[in-house]
């Protein structure tokens, strides 16, 4: 027996029990319930370590963690009862880490000197459990496909019961599943009188001897394969004549006999109704027809021949290197003649982290027993992006990670026509957004032209009444001047020497104090009220001045005048916030809409007043430097944030309180500024005040 393993306490058995457990091909161990007495060849080589290995083990130690205290159950009731056990199934970790399900049969002997030893074989069901599972799947993923499938579709087995009546053969025939399977006249289905159909011909092996059950010239083989048939023939179904396309073909086992077939019906009345139109199609239609008909021929035959013919790309990876895939994933990602073993999970993906981020995805889904739906790009082998709808499955249950099944679908011109429609979405919200602020600003300009109309309306009806107020001021004056002179002569003459008459009106006007102060203070009555009547023509001056109402058009203005009336008719809003500084320069006129500048002053001067809390001041200033002339508003208000003079322009913004603020002056000053090809400058630290720098060019916005 030389070159056998022996475990440490092999010793201890007696040689020809040895000799004799050796000879078993099967695995088999003995124990006397602590460690290993002994494990043949075939033992150690389903756990995958050594001899020597092995003796250091426990009895249970080469199950696996969940399982390994029955084990110890188990051997120890076997050294206890006499007889065979009931078999275990178990589940047994080799050194490399896979797992085993096997069956354990034990058997109690006892030796000569009296000891029990425990004797157990083991049979390895793995490979079992994986052919049925596979068988499992194949029949499962045939019966969607017949099920599911928009042909309708029945099979027979060779005793003509119905074992697949698919929803579409449900819906042409009016007959349920339900209703058909488990019987043998398939001929319900189409025909009020018992007939054979194309599939039981074929059953029968009688197709030749029954040509005159179909039209002439119908019944021909079909291509699908040998022993295929295929006829065309119009049936009554649902109280309408219908043509139907038949095509059947035979089933056999795996030793060439009959077992059964499959026909699948078309309904071809459309093309009889418009022969033309189907004479067009026809070649493409017996194609399709074919082509389903071999798919579920060859799905019997052959699962993979299925897979390969698939409308979506199918591939299946293992350990991240591709190990088959159907003919639309190489379409997909161009792969042409490219050997499968050259190709790595890696080669499909723009970069390693994608890379990285899918398998981690699909890990963590495998292992949970689900399956992964994932959406990425990929790139081709000629290194074109596609966007691709995958779905990841493990072929096995029993090791996830082993073998994975991937769906893949192009999504590419789906993606590209989602993403023309998101921005054309955001255009048009910029739009929006571009015409809700134009007709904002159109009304804000609207409303400032009533106001200004308004005022430049009130201002002409002020100018009459100053106008004759102003001319009965001067006429008094000069009526009143002669009288005071006179007044005065006489206060210069004593009473005594004036006329009695004229002495006795004069002591009736009063007394000399008296006509001394009429002398004094009529004069100043008279200059206060010119000085009055003076201010009044200025304010309205520059109410007209400001609204420009009687000038809308472009004109060469003063802009150091159109900021002063600016102030002046803002003045109530100010004069109680800030004190004026004025810093006017020289300034050259300016070709300009002169009414909708003094609007950006006035919206500036007012912003001023409203920032400064308690009293501060406002700097205006006024200079002319390259073609360009400089209109600046400084305060010593709150100041602003970055972020809130990032957003000052935007329409609808404000800082004021809500009721208090529309947020359009700026935004409308903008516009303006924008309009006469000129520029804003904003300079402002928060808790020291802002300062405003409006540039518009001389010559007018062509020479911006």
């Amino acid at each position: 027996m030389s070159g056998r393993p022996h475990l440490q306490a092999e010793a201890a058995l007696p040689a020809s029990l040895t000799q004799a457990l050796s000879a078993v091909s099967m695995p088999v161990l003995a124990h006397a319930g602590h460690s290993l007495l002994f494990a043949n060849e075939a033992m150690l080589r389903l756990l995958g370590v050594s001899a020597e290995m092995l003796g250091l083990m426990s009895h249970e130690a080469w199950a696996t963690e969940e399982d390994r205290e029955r084990l110890k159950t188990y051997g120890e009731r076997c050294l206890r009862e006499d007889g065979d056990l009931p078999a275990l199934e178990l589940r047994a970790r080799a050194a490399h880490g896979t797992e085993r399900q096997l069956e354990i049969t034990a058997r109690c002997l006892k030796l000569d000197d009296g000891r029990r030893i425990a004797v157990l074989s083991c049979q390895d069901l793995s490979d079992m459990q994986h052919v049925q599972h596979s068988l499992l799947q194949v029949g499962r993923v045939l019966h969607q496909i017949i099920e599911n499938g928009p042909v309708a579709t029945f099979v027979i087995d060779a005793e003509h019961r119905i074992t697949h009546w698919n929803a579409a053969c449900a819906r042409l025939s009016g007959k349920s599943s339900g209703e058909m399977l488990g019987r043998t006249e398939a001929w319900r289905g189409f025909y009020p009188q018992a007939r054979p159909l194309l599939a039981d011909l074929i059953v029968d092996g009688e197709v030749e001897a029954h040509r005159r059950l179909f039209p002439s010239n119908s019944l021909r083989e079909s291509k699908i394969g040998p022993g295929s048939y295929e006829a065309e023939e119009q049936v009554e179904l649902n109280g309408q004549l219908r043509w139907i396309f038949a095509s059947a073909t035979p089933l056999l086992d795996i030793e060439g006999r009959m077992i059964g077939a499959v026909e699948t019906l078309l309904d071809m009345s459309e093309r009889r109704n418009a022969e033309e139109a189907l004479r067009r199609h026809q070649t493409e239609l017996e194609a399709i027809v074919q082509e389903r008909s071999r798919a579920l021929h060859d799905t019997h035959q052959e699962l993979d021949a299925l897979l390969h013919n698939a409308e979506v790309g199918i591939v299946a990876s293992s350990h991240a290197q591709l190990v088959t895939f159907n003919r639309n994933f190489a379409q997909m990602f161009e792969l042409g003649d490219a050997p499968v073993g050259q190709l790595t999970a890696r080669d499909f993906f723009p970069d390693d982290a994608a890379y990285l981020e899918l398998s981690q995805a699909v890990a963590r889904a495998l292992r949970r027993g689900e399956s992964l739906h994932y959406e990425t790009t990929l790139v081709t082998r000629t290194g074109r992006r596609r966007w691709v709808q995958m779905t990841a499955y493990s072929a096995s249950p029993e090791a996830p990670m082993e073998k994975v099944w991937w769906l893949m679908q192009d999504r590419s011109e789906y993606m590209r026509a989602q993403q023309e429609l998101v921005e054309n979405f955001q255009a048009l919200k910029r739009i929006n957004a571009r015409l809700e602020e134009a007709q904002n600003q159109l009304l804000q300009s609207e409303k400032m032209a009533s106001i200004g109309q308004l005022a430049a309306g009130v201002a002409h009806e002020i100018n009459n009444p100053i106008a004759f107020v102003s001319s009965n001021l001067a006429s008094l004056r000069r009526y009143a001047e002669p009288l005071l002179a006179l007044l005065q002569a006489s206060g210069a003459t004593p009473l005594e020497d004036l006329p009695p008459a004229l002495r006795e009106r004069l002591q009736a006007m009063g007394s000399a104090d008296d006509r001394a102060f009429l002398l004094e203070d009529l004069p100043q009555l008279l200059n206060e009220s010119q000085d009055g009547l003076d201010r009044v023509t200025k304010i309205v001056h520059d109410l007209k001045d400001f609204s420009r109402v009687d000038n809308a058009d472009w004109q060469d203005a003063d802009l150091n005048q159109g900021l002063e009336s600016t102030l002046n008719v803002v003045m109530n809003e100010v004069k109680y916030k800030a004190e004026i500084v004025r810093h006017y320069g020289t300034l050259p006129r300016v070709r300009c809409l002169a009414g909708q500048l003094n609007q950006v002053f006035m919206n500036l001067i007012v912003n001023a007043a409203h920032a400064i809390d308690g009293r501060g001041r406002i700097t205006l200033s006024t200079r002319a430097q390259d073609g360009w002339v400089c209109i600046e508003v400084a305060d010593t208000g709150r100041g602003m944030s970055a972020e809130v003079q990032r957003r000052i322009f935007e329409p609808f913004y404000t800082t004021k309180p809500v009721g208090q603020g529309t947020g359009l002056g700026l935004s409308l000053s903008f516009s303006i500024i924008k309009k006469h090809g000129g520029r804003f400058e904003v300079d402002s630290t928060p808790g020291e005040g802002s300062c405003f720098r409006v540039w518009v060019p001389v010559q007018g916005p062509t020479a911006a």
